[in-house]
């Protein structure tokens, strides 16, 4: 999958911070990729920003804070933090691709505290001949936040490293949010295995290889479980497609599935967007190319479990972690071997809404390089179907001229009209 357009970022060593010609006094803490668990992008409490004030003489730079890597991870934000020592601070945290965790004052940029996640002796992973995130692969995807885990808060940080010998890791970090000192049984090593006969398998399992992967995607935080999600390097076989828990308390892994367990490829990128989770606690993601059968089993799935370029629901109900629905395009096999795949975009879920008919709609919309904008119902998503796309609740083709690399937002019509067609909020 060729995902060069994923790294816009390459050349940025500096974190630029934007505000308005006010101090940055905010109310609303930034804790998880998108501002929320939907991924809508929302900030419904902004106060200070208006089309007024966002213009070229009262909007713009206020500092830089130099970094000693890039920054491919979202900066996250909480309000109104004491640093003992040190007083009441807005913070915002900002983690690089040297494995360093930076704790900012968000109104200045002083740096409170900075911390290395690199063990001794190891060093950033290098490019893995992939030339997406080069020349260090560190900490890549969006950290997430929980101000009450630990007696501080926590933040959840994901980086990957290597040692003089040559090996590679991947590893769940928990950072006291005021002094960032690792919480009790941090880190924890990434490694799982779920039963399978794909790439990178044995004895009737397939292995998570660290070197293998890098996690794209940002962190998710739900029901007291750290999921992370897992993409590839370039399209460089054997991997196929991770999800891994651990509960945010002790670190203990408790979730593992392998979304293309008998085939190959079909990770999650996403452009760095996390999972979205709905009030229920199910995860939604879209999956890029890699194996898909297009032969069903009596409830519609196919008949490996194997689901590449796929939109995918998971359940996380009673412990466990697995696919509940799904939906895919009728020439999805084509598109997986063009590397025309889903997997370059991320999910949003949108806010409940009422279509002419008075019926209450649950919508997820997403999209990827085949230039498709997709809305499913999360209620029945519509699954595979061999001639054509009329399974999906809405397909609008041609939305995204030369395909998405992005997720979308969502803003609603403030107009509220009666009749609009549910999806005249949602913005590119």
């Amino acid at each position: 999958m060729l995902r060069a357009k994923l790294v816009s970022r390459r050349n940025l060593f500096l974190f630029l911070a934007l505000i308005a010609f006010v101090p940055a006094i905010f109310a609303v803490d930034v804790l998880t990729w998108h501002n929320d668990s939907a991924r809508t992008g929302q900030n419904l409490s902004e106060t200070i920003l208006t089309p007024a004030n966002v213009n070229f003489n009262q909007f713009g730079k206020l500092f830089v804070v130099p970094t000693d890597g890039q920054v491919y991870a979202q900066p996250l934000y909480v309000f109104n933090l004491t640093i003992p020592g040190k007083g009441v601070h807005n913070v915002v945290y900002i983690a690089t691709e040297h494995d360093t965790v930076y704790a900012c004052d968000a109104d200045n940029g002083v740096v409170l505290w900075q911390v290395s996640l690199l063990k001794a002796g190891e060093t950033p992973s290098d490019n893995r001949g992939c030339s997406q995130i080069t020349p260090e692969i560190g900490i890549t995807a969006t950290p997430v936040i929980d101000r009450n885990a630990g007696l501080n808060g926590t933040i959840y940080v994901a980086p990957m490293s290597k040692d003089s010998s040559g090996n590679y890791f991947q590893r769940l970090h928990a950072l006291d949010l005021v002094m960032g000192a690792e919480q009790s049984g941090s880190p924890v090593d990434v490694s799982a295995s779920y039963p399978g006969s794909g790439a990178n398998s044995n004895g009737g399992n397939v292995f998570f290889d660290p070197k293998q992967y890098k996690e794209r995607p940002g962190l998710v935080l739900n029901n007291g479980i750290v999921y992370t999600t897992w993409s590839s390097h370039c399209d460089f076989d054997p991997y196929t497609a991770f999800i891994i828990g651990y509960n945010q308390t002790t670190l203990a892994q408790v979730r593992v599935i392998d979304l293309v367990p008998n085939g190959n490829e079909g990770s999650i990128w996403a452009a760095g967007a996390a999972p979205a989770v709905d009030d229920s606690g199910n995860m939604y993601a879209l999956t890029g190319n890699g194996t898909f059968e297009t032969t069903l089993d009596a409830n519609g799935f196919p008949n490996h479990s194997d689901f590449g370029n796929c939109f995918v629901k998971l359940s996380t109900a009673n412990n466990t972690l697995q696919v509940v629905d799904y939906w895919t395009m009728f020439n999805t096999i084509a598109e997986s071997n063009a590397d025309q795949d889903l997997g370059s975009g991320g999910v949003v879920l949108l806010p409940d809404m009422i279509d002419s008919g008075g019926i209450t709609r649950h919508l997820a919309v997403g999209g990827g390089k085949d230039g498709h904008l997709y809305i499913v119902n999360r209620d029945n998503m519509g699954k595979f179907n061999a001639n054509s796309n009329a399974n999906i609740y809405q397909d609008f083709s041609g939305a995204t001229s030369g395909g998405l690399w992005a997720t979308p937002a969502f803003q609603r019509d403030t107009l509220r009209r009666r009749h609009r067609r549910p999806f005249e909020g949602l913005c590119i």
